[in-house]
């Protein structure tokens, strides 16, 4: 019995500063995306090509780590209290993988992600996110 409370003691704790990590950071890396970030066909080119290229590798290094921690507290935060998906989002833009855009869009896509996203970016003093335009039929 002893062993079983002190991993529940392990998970309240973790739970806790998952839910107060969240509530700090999110808005600090929502308030970073650039407003048109989302409103290309395509993604834009990243500022880091000035970067000396170990640099550049360093930082890449340091935001998908960043970025993997942030998708699995996302994905904790959907099951305790959090801003799961807010924080799952932040996560994949810090991340750089194959088909990224076009998930990030998808989910912004979504009326309460924009929503949420926007009133987060207006206390920061920042504009809105603008909104990603539905892809073009080829005819």
């Amino acid at each position: 019995m002893q062993e079983n409370q002190g991993l529940l003691w392990a998970l309240g704790a973790m739970s806790i500063v998952v839910f107060v990590g969240s509530l700090l950071l999110m808005p600090v890396l929502i308030a970073r995306i650039p407003a048109d970030y989302f409103a290309h066909a395509k993604r834009p080119r990243s500022q880091m090509g000035a970067l000396h290229p170990a640099l550049r590798l360093a930082v890449r290094i340091g935001m998908n780590g960043l970025g993997v921690v942030l998708l699995v507290m996302g994905a904790i935060m959907l099951f305790i209290p959090g801003q799961g998906i807010l924080t799952m989002l932040a996560g994949l833009v810090l991340m750089d993988f194959p088909g990224k855009y076009r998930l990030e869009r998808r989910l912004v896509k979504r009326r309460s992600v924009l929503r949420s996203l926007n009133w987060i970016r207006a206390r920061a003093g920042q504009d809105p996110l603008v909104a990603p335009l539905a892809a073009k039929s080829a005819s």
